[in-house]
């Protein structure tokens, strides 16, 4: 309840005591109990002040009652209290004195809170007076009147016997609103006597005092227990009322009813800014999980009630925290912001979108947009096809999605919200920026998932001596002998058997385990380094690819020398792989590691060269010793004439800046042809070898030139 609502409540208890025939002393000590509660001061009293000008306490509540008396009851703010006269017969006969030691100016500054004590005064006043003039509050009409038309709140006063209105104070008879408010109550609550009856409420509104409309509402059987306080929402004025009824004796001892409009508007709207909170998501402004499930819930239920279906999609953005944590979240939170706009453009997920937390959002395609799916679920695709722009600079971030639908495939909303989020990690292990059905395979993958996951965890948190790293040749095109080598990870899981980097990888970095696991491969690779180096290979080197969440870490260089210094390897044979979509997306971030690694010595190799968005302009801003062009783009450079030119052109552009290419995935000899007679350096691929354990490495690439 508010601040405003608990006033009412307590002068509408207080009111009561008017009627109250007890003494007067013990009907005051009454109302200072309840007003103390209220108010929450150290003493409340009311003083009479005798022939020797000596202070009597005639009722009290709380402490520090001699300290009340002492105050200066002429004051009307002091620090410490707060007096106020009570006139009988124009006589201050008394005061009601507030007193709290601390400092009562901080509760009297307010002005509402003045004018409950100035209520609660007249109140006793008109106790006070009734106990004077023959023992009856019924005498003083005119002073009740008074303290009524100064409450905030309508007041409507009904006799229960005729229905006649006989009384409204200042407040109902001023505001049309109220009275539309109590009028629509009664109607809703309080049935008519007579159904013939032609006159309405309102016109005895309008007309209260004087009225005689015997019949109009009966009144009599009405107990307080029927009817609670409702709200209504005034649709004209935009306001809202709480309405109460109570029954009382009314000043000529009849029963009446009092019918109290209280305006609540404030309250409703922090209410409704509650529940806004509760239900949305403070950055994106899109729905929040619980809404989601609450949405969900009642979606599911009516699409099985009408025999249609509709579709659940869960979004993960790939690779995000390297927005994140390479900008600030000051821009991540750009990012998702822009993301949430984009999602919301798309027709058929308009208001059915949802912000799960952190980089995580679910849509719902209703059952009257399903047979549009497949269409939605390509636009969502395409947003993510565009840069996102961030520092005025374009940045690139891909998603992947997972589509579950209901009822088929689920009716439970956590039930369907999992399962598209495994089909979701379908999408990212099959290459991202896509998206997958779940389905069958799902089902069925759904427990090895959690069995990789599990496993994975407890092989990170032992010693991850599971994971085993291979080595694949890179070879120099024109001598064809094995110039250097990839290092590449396997897991040979002892539950699971051995899983290749595709069952494995892009879990470890859903689940942030792939730092753990770079780290090793780096230090695995940095010792075979060594050891081949110092019996018979002293020129060898291995490149070891640095994961993206390996870069975004703030330690990276300070990790890449421990590694170096612990293994005591030459740096110089240790080349460093960054992928191109970290490369391009942060170029001063990019540009601080390169040139703090190269400074520890390694060489810096950009992998993956031509599978994203390539630009030749940032491969001559980074200094990097190595271009490596990825599998993807030479798979038809046999028949691609396109293709052909543009490693033509990086090679001229290598030769120009320095740098050395490589070309991945080559498998046959068309190819090796092609790519000897367009000048490039080195080849990587099944031709010339898959990856294999170090000692079986040695074994085919080395020929006898290892020293044991």
């Amino acid at each position: 309840m508010g601040e405003t609502n608990k006033k009412f409540e307590v002068l509408s208890e207080l009111i009561e005591s008017l009627e109250s025939r007890d003494t007067f002393q013990h009907t005051v000590e009454l109302i200072l109990h309840k007003t103390i509660a209220y108010i929450n001061a150290d003493c409340i009293a009311l003083l009479q002040k005798g022939s020797d000008d000596e202070w009597t306490v005639i009722a009290s509540e709380g402490e520090c009652i001699e300290e009340a008396k002492k105050c200066d009851v002429m004051a009307l703010n002091g620090e410490n209290s707060i007096s106020v006269p009570i006139r009988i017969n124009d006589i201050d006969a008394m005061h009601f004195v507030i007193y709290d030691k601390n400092n009562i100016k901080l509760w009297s500054d307010n002005e509402d809170n003045m004018h409950f004590i100035y209520d609660v005064t007249g109140i006793i006043q008109s106790i006070a007076q009734m106990r004077v003039t023959n023992n009856s509050l019924l005498s003083s009409y005119e002073v009740l009147k008074d303290i009524l038309n100064n409450i905030g709140s309508g007041i409507i006063v009904c006799d229960t016997a005729t229905g006649n209105i006989l009384f409204e104070n200042k407040v109902a008879a001023e505001s049309k609103e109220i009275k539309d408010t109590i009028k629509e109550c009664m109607q809703d609550i309080l049935v008519p006597a007579e159904e013939d009856v032609e006159k309405t409420l309102e016109e005895y509104i309008n007309n209260a005092e004087g009225n005689n409309i015997d019949g109009y509402y009966d009144f009599s059987d009405y107990t307080r227990e029927y009817i609670r306080p409702v709200e209504k929402y005034n649709a004209e004025s935009g306001l809202w009322f709480e309405v109460r009824f109570t029954k009382l004796i009314w000043i000529d001892a009849s029963e009446v009813i009092v019918c109290t409009a209280s305006d609540i508007t404030q309250k409703k709207k922090n209410q409704q800014k509650i529940e806004f909170q509760a239900h949305n998501d403070f950055l994106t402004g899109l729905y929040n999980r619980m809404k989601c499930e609450s949405d969900l819930k009642t979606i599911i239920n009516e699409a099985i009630r009408d025999g249609v279906k509709g579709a659940v999609l869960f979004i993960d953005l790939d690779d995000f925290k390297h927005i994140n944590d390479g900008l600030g979240h000051q821009y991540g939170d750009i990012l998702l912001q822009q993301i949430a706009a984009g999602l919301q453009t798309i027709v058929g997920l308009r208001g059915r979108c949802y912000r799960m937390g952190g980089d995580e959002f679910v849509a719902i395609v209703m059952p009257d947009m399903f047979l549009e799916l497949e269409r939605i679920a390509n636009k969502v695709k395409e947003i993510f096809n565009k840069p996102w722009y961030l520092m005025e600079t374009e940045y690139f971030c891909t998603m992947s999605m997972g589509i579950a639908v209901f009822p088929d495939d689920s009716k439970d909303v956590h039930e369907i919200i999992r399962m598209a989020d495994i089909a979701m990690y379908e999408s990212k292990k099959n290459g991202k920026n896509g998206y997958s059905f779940y389905d069958v395979c799902n089902k069925q993958n759904s427990v090895r998932r959690l069995d990789i996951e599990n496993n994975m965890r407890q092989a990170v948190a032992t010693g991850i001596d599971e994971f085993v790293v291979f080595y694949q040749p890179v070879v120099d095109i024109n001598t064809e002998e094995c110039a250097s080598c990839e290092a590449l990870v396997r897991w040979d899981s002892k539950s699971l058997g051995f899983m290749g980097p595709g069952d494995f990888i892009p879990l470890a970095e859903y689940l942030g385990l792939i730092t753990s696991i770079g780290d090793y491969v780096l230090e695995e690779a940095c010792r075979q380094c060594r050891y081949w180096n110092e019996h018979g290979m002293p020129d060898f080197h291995i490149n070891v690819n640095l994961s993206v969440v390996q870069l975004l870490q703030k330690d990276i260089v300070d990790t890449v020398a421990k590694v170096l210094k612990k293994t005591g390897v030459n740096p110089r044979n240790i080349v460093l792989e960054i992928t191109e979509s970290f490369a391009i997306n942060d170029m001063d971030r990019v540009l601080n590691i390169i040139n703090g690694i190269r400074e520890l010595g390694p060489k810096i190799a950009l992998d993956d060269f031509g599978t994203g968005y390539s630009s030749l302009n940032y491969i001559k801003q980074l200094p990097f010793d190595i271009i490596k062009v990825d599998k993807t783009f030479i798979d038809d450079i046999t028949e691609d004439e396109y293709a052909q030119a543009f490693i033509k052109l990086i090679v001229e552009l290598s030769a120009t800046i320095g740098t050395k290419i490589v070309v991945e995935g080559v498998e046959d000899k068309s190819q090796l042809d092609i790519l000897r007679e367009l000048g490039v350096d080195f080849i990587q691929g099944y031709y010339y070898g898959k990856p294999e354990p170090a000692y079986e490495f040695e074994r085919l690439n080395f020929k006898g030139r290892i020293n044991i």
